[in-house]
């Protein structure tokens, strides 16, 4: 049967209504940090009204697309609000995109303005669709790059005379309005284009604010070394923080021991992460380090934390974790645990106002008890209008109102959600079931592992065998048989890796998620 979150009040607003409270109530407080700089939500709340004008100056209008292929900087969250608050769509676009990938975003969506880092200029120009006729480009440090005739730099642009004129704030109806098009990763085939519109996107900042330990406060600093353009850091490290008039220090690119400098610098009390950023953090913190004393909320999503690394932060900061769950059609945030209410390796309790359940795998109109597995399905507030252009997608995917998240599921009598693993990740090996984070975990609990991720691969006689691929720690020697004789005593037999293979690193996606078909490939 279906579990339900508790109820609570959402407001109707879009995001720049969202923003625009804020900076109503606390004008001077400080909204963004960057490079040792730093922007009050006076000073933000200009440069969003400046790109609006510009935008509207260049003829876009409600419904058009905006691209944003920009690292985390100011010019992200300034041209994310005005986008949105003229009723255009913000395409998110990763900074690091091949060409092909550009290409294909680009004409997918149909982009008529695209801000991107002059870095990227002569890649955008290579593969420039007709649609698509402004860049505004970021210029980051010395560039030789040159613009054509339509384009513009952004600083310019924000500076020109005469100045921007008076943005026209639409009439928007947050329930129907598409704010964002959030590409998902295309593991099982082309990247679909999922429709979350302002009630969406609003509605899972405040349902996320309620996971957070005593709520959101003005004097937060939430560290955000997510990149912006994926759909967690866009929720947990900007959308949440500017709804409570809370401070983003924008990291443009993580390393561990930076992040520790600028956390104890800045006092920074929220870090949103991903599973390998805290085993990197493992790596350079020292026991009794006083880093990372002022954080009060540390939270992981993206990908399964494995067990083993989460006692071993816990351990090394007295810092408690929590692990949410969430993905791109749901804005993302769909479970989280309370400080005071938490399961290790569970992805916690169902947020406000989200209905979960476990169906069938091959039959999403069959419910499933709670204590068994199958496919984790939700519906809430959060959940995306749809896929961009893509109707017989979203109806595979929205099935009676229930998102089907594709990912093995299972609920306990205490209503606590576990992640078995992704259904297309799971391994059939001679007509046994196997869960790649099954025997990750088993991997992780070896002193001389570091990064761990299994795949199956074809086998004659089994149809898929298990194999792992093994980052080790430094200085460690372990062989191919101590890994598997190790396996052999924490696992089923059908479940140990007959394959393992040492790497010196494992494929990653940007937000820091490994890449298990890269794996496979």
């Amino acid at each position: 049967m279906s579990i339900r979150g508790p109820e609570m009040e959402i407001p109707s607003l879009t995001l720049y209504q969202m923003l625009k409270q804020t900076v109503d109530e606390v004008p001077d407080n400080r909204a963004l940090i960057f490079a040792g700089d730093e922007l009050t939500y006076t000073e933000l709340h200009h440069q969003v009204q400046t790109v609006m004008g510009r935008l509207q100056e260049l003829g876009i209008k409600p419904g058009d697309r905006v691209g944003i292929m920009l690292p985390n900087c100011p010019q992200y969250v300034a041209s994310y609000y005005a986008i949105t608050g003229i009723g255009a769509i913000v395409v998110q676009i990763s900074p690091i995109s091949a060409g092909p990938e550009l290409a294909y975003l680009l004409t997918d969506s149909g982009c008529r303005a695209l801000v991107a880092y002059s870095e990227v200029v002569t890649l955008v120009q290579s593969v420039r669709p007709a649609s698509l006729e402004t860049v505004v480009a970021v210029r980051f440090g010395a560039t030789t790059v040159s613009l054509s005739a339509q384009d513009r730099w952004f600083d310019e642009w924000m500076t020109a005379v005469p100045s921007a004129p008076e943005p026209v704030i639409p009439d928007l109806n947050p329930a129907d309005t598409i704010a964002v098009l959030q590409y998902t990763g295309g593991t099982t085939g082309r990247s679909k284009g999922a429709m979350l519109t302002h009630r969406n996107l609003v509605a899972n900042v405040y349902q996320s604010n309620y996971f957070v330990p005593g709520g959101s406060q003005p004097d937060d600093v939430v560290v955000c070394a997510l990149p912006l353009f994926h759909v967690y850091a866009m929720t947990i490290c900007m959308n949440l923080p500017i709804a409570f008039a809370g401070t983003i220090l924008l990291v443009p690119r993580f390393d561990a021991k930076e992040l520790l400098t600028l956390v104890e610098k800045y006092k920074a009390t929220s870090f949103p992460g991903v599973p390998t950023m805290y085993v990197a953090l493992t790596q350079v913190l020292t026991p009794g380090s006083t880093a990372l004393s002022s954080l009060r909320i540390c939270n992981s999503g993206g990908a399964p934390l494995p067990v083993q690394v989460l006692h071993r932060f816990e351990e090394l900061t007295g810092a408690v974790m929590s692990e949410g769950y969430g993905l791109s059609e749901s804005s993302p945030v769909t479970h989280s645990s309370l400080r005071d209410r938490r399961k290790v390796g569970s992805i916690g309790i169902p947020a406000p106002e989200t209905e979960v359940k476990i169906v069938a795998i091959d039959d999403p109109s069959r419910e499933m008890p709670n204590t068994e597995s199958g496919e984790l399905a939700i519906r809430g507030p959060q959940v995306m209008k749809g896929y961009w252009n893509r109707p017989e997608e979203t109806a595979r995917t929205l099935v009676d109102g229930w998102l089907l998240t594709g990912d093995i599921a299972l609920i306990d009598d205490e209503g606590f959600t576990f992640i078995v693993d992704r259904k297309k990740d799971l391994i059939i090996s001679s007509g046994f079931n196997v869960y790649p984070r099954d025997v990750e975990e088993a991997l992780y609990k070896h002193p001389a592992v570091l990064e761990a991720a299994v795949v199956g691969v074809p086998d004659e006689y089994r149809g898929e065998t298990v194999k792992a691929f093994v980052v080790l720690r430094d200085g460690e020697g372990v062989t191919e048989a101590d890994l598997i004789a190790f396996c052999r005593q924490q696992l089923a037999p059908y479940k140990v890796p007959r394959l393992i293979e040492f790497k010196q690193d494992l494929p990653k996606s940007a937000v820091g998620k490994v890449l298990r078909r890269s794996l496979r490939a």
